[in-house]
């Protein structure tokens, strides 16, 4: 059993190694827990800039003029000259009724104006006969009044023959369909052969036999709140945005501001023009109207997530944040005024503000551009 005993000399040396840890100093440098540092932020450089509050709706774009083409007689189509899509300017012929009966009932009420006119000129060489004879007392009054009554009678025979050639050539001009302004056919409701009733179309954009638009201005109906419908006045600039053109924008006009309110959303309507030269507009999308409020050329602004509870920001100043109380001006979707509490060239925390107090130690990792 001896030969399992252990020196003393041995324990005695695992004793002193014992002592030697517990009296080692436990702050030193290798041992010492991590300290959490500075916070990592993104600042923006306070300047003058312009800045404008916008408001945004929606609404679909329509083209400025739209008519359908009907003839104003009824009938069979007997031509039809354009195509959808086809691009046509005022005046160019685009269909026509078969105006064969129309030309027959015109060259008719025509003879008839001639004979009606041969009459008329023979009553009067006969009234002015009797008008001479009866100054000198060589007719009697009756025979006068039977010369004056032949020519009125023949005069409005002369009116009446004269008012059917001009409904025969009217319904004659009315069955040839020219185009009453530049435009498009966007569509073509019949075929040649088809028989149009004009007073039996009803209100179907078919009813006609094509229809034309003009989109080289478009306009977009958009409503409004009555508070901002107080901010907005005709003839005032407007900008048209649309998902289909990512991008590009165009520059309109407010036309129409209503003043009363539509009775079941309680929203006022607007209506802006906008230029479409290159017919890239198209209506029946739907495009986005902003309209400029206000704006301010020389103003400083921040970021809108710089702000803290509507109240103050965080600015760096000598590694240090430094809580700043500021006054809000106008507002934008990405951008704040400040109209207090800020000079020009401040640096002012748009990332990593949250959760900051006044004198927190920071890195200044970039800068935010807007």
């Amino acid at each position: 059993m001896s030969k399992f005993r252990k020196p003393k000399s041995l324990i005695l040396l695992f004793l002193a190694a014992g002592i030697l840890v517990s009296c080692r100093p436990k702050n030193t440098k290798s041992d010492a827990a991590p300290t959490s540092g500075t916070a990592p932020v993104k600042v923006f450089k306070v300047e003058k800039r312009r800045i404008s509050e916008k408001l945004f709706s929606t609404g679909t774009i329509e083209a400025r003029q739209r008519i359908t083409i009907t003839p104003d007689v009824g009938g069979r189509i007997a031509r039809i000259y354009v195509n959808e899509g086809d691009r046509v300017v005022k005046g160019q012929l685009l269909a026509e009724m078969d105006v064969e009966a129309i030309k027959l009932q015109l060259g008719q009420a025509e003879a008839a104006l001639a004979v009606a006119r041969a009459s008329y000129e023979n009553a009067k060489t006969n009234w002015e006969r009797m008008d001479r004879l009866y100054k000198e007392k060589a007719v009697s009054d009756q025979q006068f009044e039977q010369a004056r009554l032949a020519h009125d009678a023949a005069k409005a025979q002369l009116e009446q023959a004269q008012a059917a050639v001009n409904i025969a050539k009217h319904t004659l001009n009315v069955s040839i369909m020219r185009a009453p302004f530049d435009g498009v056919i966007a569509s073509k409701n019949a075929e040649v052969g088809d028989v149009i009733n004009p007073m039996m179309g009803g209100l179907s954009s078919a009813s006609g036999v094509l229809t034309l638009v003009d989109f080289s201005r478009v306009k977009i109906r958009a409503d409004l709140s009555a508070n901002d419908i107080q901010r907005v006045q005709k003839g005032q600039s407007a900008i048209l945005r649309t998902p289909s053109l990512p991008g590009r924008e165009f520059k309109g006009i407010v036309t129409v501001v209503n003043l009363a309110a539509d009775p079941q959303t309680k929203k006022f309507g607007i209506e802006v023009m906008v230029d479409n030269p290159d017919l890239s507009l198209r209506p029946g999308t739907f495009g986005e109207v902003i309209l400029e409020v206000q704006t301010h050329a020389d103003a400083f602004v921040v970021p809108q997530k710089a702000i803290l509870e509507n109240r103050y920001v965080f600015i760096a100043l000598e590694g240090r944040a430094v809580r700043k109380e500021v006054t809000l001006g106008i507002q934008n979707t990405t951008m704040v005024e400040i109209t207090s509490g800020l000079s020009e060239g401040d640096l002012v925390i748009a990332e990593g503000n949250f959760g900051l107090e006044d004198g927190t130690p920071l890195e200044i990792t970039g800068e935010v551009e807007q």
